[in-house]
């Protein structure tokens, strides 16, 4: 029997399986990896054919088979052709992204944890009879008592004495496998749907792969809908994926699933260890769990017998990968969806137009919860002119956010604080000549944080030490401008020195368990001010908060991007929801310098539809998603005058091999021009149903393979251009 071997090795040019023999001593299957010699090398593999015969007269064989019960299933392996195809990424780099740190195609290293337990290796008479002959040998009998008492100790809880038990056969050392996570033990919670809940549900039909689009209001409790679901499907002896959008969201939601469902979840993020992550890969592989939790990566879950798919917070950018491969967590859940015939639920309070455009014209099936849970009202929101509150010297807090601050601390209610910008400040520069301090590998300004003193980029992680004087004409002129968190921070805590205050952001939450620590803060009320970043605006559920102030609204809204107005609705109607989900009376404060823009005037009325009809109308006039599609085409290189050439030559080869309704636009320079000592030329293409496209920009991207100084990123309907 032979085997083609996919090598580990994710380069383009060996994007091809390689066959070998499978020696009579081995038992190999479809999706094994494999130890292989290549090149005079001893490398790794994935198997994905078995055949009887080969073509070739000599073949090498199969050195040995990697943790044999850890296999791709047909389906994965499938999965990972498609991810190919639509990525045009190497097949190898599809399967890499699917498995953990330790399960990887190249990574030889044992990740298994283990206990070692000492037992009796002799019926109860033996030991007994050997205790009444060995009376002084007493650390003996110690170690032998416990064990008829206890039936086993921990190896590590004991002295060297046991060697003599073990010598004469008496004990036995025991290996247990352990997992590093814990399944903790949660009184388990039963929840009763409301009538609008038990709607929604009955609506949903579980062995059919059709999508749905779960549009609700905040606090309308979407997440019970999902449990309820969850629940039926694993009353069908089926299995469960759910996705959140943020590390920091999964906390909560673990909890939550855990005082369901107990044990039978596993949990896969970016933050977990490498261990962590080889742990509950393992459970899912093993089928010892019903249901997986996690981010974007966690749609790769091995499970078996998939009988729904859950996406929370559907409209977020963090299901869009932007490196390679550039897929979109949701396009990978549809595919799973129909191959395992079985629903999948995107949920939100802010859909993405996309997804309502879907939904209107019935390729999803549109299910509504239009109530807050027991009828609780929505917070009222107030926009402030933050121009008038400047003449007033209010550069960060409106008088009235000061007051309503006041109010909250006094009544022992939380308030939540956003400013979707970390670090102390934006800008530094010098006021003597203008020096702007700036990152030598990407051409941005570095962001200041304070604590650390520090200047970054929060693109390459570039830093370096902000001096007292200026680099460029030495002076002591060097001066901060712009707002981050940090300096949200300090400016809370000068007017209420007595607030507990926390900040999260991606700077105050990189330990581990750093957002569990936080969460928990705050559900025991230990915190009365939370200020963070984007990633405390959706998913929360806290139920003392009862004032939300936004610092600076018009953040979002000012970027060079044809989603701005979306992002900026969804990002502020989210935070807002985080008030008032216990029924108490809670306020949104919106501070802006463009009050009179029409996107607040929807934020204040939760008026979704407003938001969409007038996008809609926008998007279609400028050809842009959902009406047209857009993929994107960046050429890289080193040299500024070669990456410009390159993505002139690629743009007119493009305009002269797609049909007459695609779109070319550039090349230009790309949002981030020089990024890492990269330079970046840009070509947008607007296309509807072009069968000359893709064949046109796989020709362009098999040319590059082998080319030294240019590369090209493909993306495929990306999410920032």
């Amino acid at each position: 029997m032979y085997a083609d071997v996919l090598i580990q090795y994710s380069t383009k040019e060996l994007d091809k399986t390689f066959t070998y023999k499978i020696p009579t001593n081995l038992t190999v299957f479809i999706g094994n990896k494999v130890k292989v010699q290549f090149n005079n090398k001893k490398i790794y593999g994935i198997v994905l054919n078995i055949k009887a015969s080969t073509e070739y007269d000599e073949v090498l064989e199969i050195l040995e088979v990697i943790n044999p019960e850890i296999i791709l299933n047909q389906e994965l392996i499938e999965l990972g052709k498609y991810l190919k195809d639509i990525t045009l990424c190497s097949l190898m780099k599809a399967y890499q992204t699917m498995l953990p740190t330790g399960l990887k195609v190249k990574e030889t290293s044992s990740l298994d944890k283990y206990i070692e337990f000492i037992e009796l290796n002799k019926d109860r008479e033996v030991i007994v009879e050997y205790i009444r002959n060995h009376k002084k040998s007493y650390k003996q009998i110690e170690i032998l008592e416990y064990l008829l008492e206890n039936k086993k100790i921990n190896k590590k809880d004991t002295n060297l004495v046991y060697k003599k038990l073990l010598e004469k056969d008496l004990i036995k050392i025991v290996k247990k496998r352990i997992y590093r996570l814990e399944s903790y033990n949660y009184n388990k919670v039963n929840y009763e749907l409301t009538e609008e809940q038990q709607s929604v549900v009955d609506k949903v039909e579980l062995n059919k792969k059709n999508t749905y689009l779960l549009y609700g209001v905040t606090g309308s409790g979407k997440t019970i809908v999902y449990i309820d679901l969850i629940k039926k499907v694993l009353g069908l002896n089926k299995t469960a994926i759910m996705l959140v959008p943020e590390i920091s969201l999964t906390a909560q939601m673990v909890e939550r699933l855990y005082k369901t469902f107990g044990s039978s979840v596993a949990i896969l993020h970016s933050r977990l260890s490498d261990g962590e992550k080889y742990d509950e890969y393992t459970k899912i592989v093993k089928n010892e769990v019903s249901l997986v939790v996690g981010t974007r990566s966690a749609i790769f879950a091995p499970i078996n017998n998939l009988g729904l798919i859950v996406i929370d917070e559907e409209h977020s950018s963090t299901y869009k990968q932007e490196s390679n491969p550039r897929y979109n967590a949701i396009d990978i859940a549809k595919w799973r969806s129909e191959f395992n015939n079985c629903p999948l639920i995107l949920g939100s309070a802010t859909p993405s137009l996309e997804s309502f455009a879907r939904a209107q014209k019935k390729v999803y099936k549109l299910l509504e919860l239009k109530s807050r849970v027991k009828n609780y009202s929505l917070p009222h929101i107030s926009i402030i002119d933050m121009s008038k509150e400047m003449k007033k010297r209010n550069f960060i807090f409106s008088d009235e956010l000061k007051k309503e601050l006041e109010k909250n601390l006094k009544i022992k209610q939380q308030t939540m604080l956003l400013l979707n910008r970390r670090g102390f400040s934006t800008i530094v520069s010098c006021q003597n000549c203008g020096y702007t301090y700036k990152c030598p590998h990407c051409e941005i300004t570095l962001t200041y944080h304070k604590s650390t003193n520090n200047l970054r980029c929060h693109y390459c992680g570039y830093t370096k030490i902000l001096e007292k004087y200026c680099p460029n004409c030495k002076e002591d002129a060097i001066r901060s401008f712009g707002l981050g968190t940090e300096k949200i921070e300090e400016e809370t805590k000068k007017l209420f020195p007595y607030a507990r205050i926390i900040r999260m952001d991606r700077d105050t939450t990189t330990k581990k368990n750093s957002h569990e620590t936080y969460i928990k803060m705050i559900e025991k009320e230990e915190v009365d001010i939370i200020i963070g970043t984007q990633m405390i605006s959706k998913g929360l559920d806290f139920p003392k908060i009862s004032l939300v102030g936004v610092i600076n609204a018009d953040e979002s809204l000012n970027l060079p991007d044809f989603r701005s107005s979306e992002r900026t609705f969804s990002l502020l109607s989210q935070v807002s929801g985080r008030a008032g989900r216990s029924g108490i009376e809670s306020k949104v404060l919106i501070q802006t310098y463009n009050p009179d823009n029409e996107i607040f005037n929807l934020i204040k009325n939760n008026d979704y539809i407003g938001l969409y009809n007038n996008e809609m109308v926008i998007r279609k006039k400028l050809k842009y998603p959902p009406y047209y599609y857009i993929l994107g085409i960046k050429v890289c290189s080193k040299n500024y005058d070669l990456a410009s050439k390159h993505a002139i030559k690629i743009a007119s080869y493009l305009k002269n091999n797609v049909e007459e309704t695609t779109i070319i636009l550039g090349p230009s320079t790309a949002n981030m021009f020089k990024f890492n000592n990269i330079y970046r030329f840009q070509i947008i293409i607007k296309y509807k149903y072009d069968n000359l496209l893709f064949k046109s920009v796989k020709f362009i991207d098999d040319m590059y393979i082998k080319e030294k100084d240019v590369y090209l990123e493909i993306d495929n309907n990306p999410i920032n251009i």
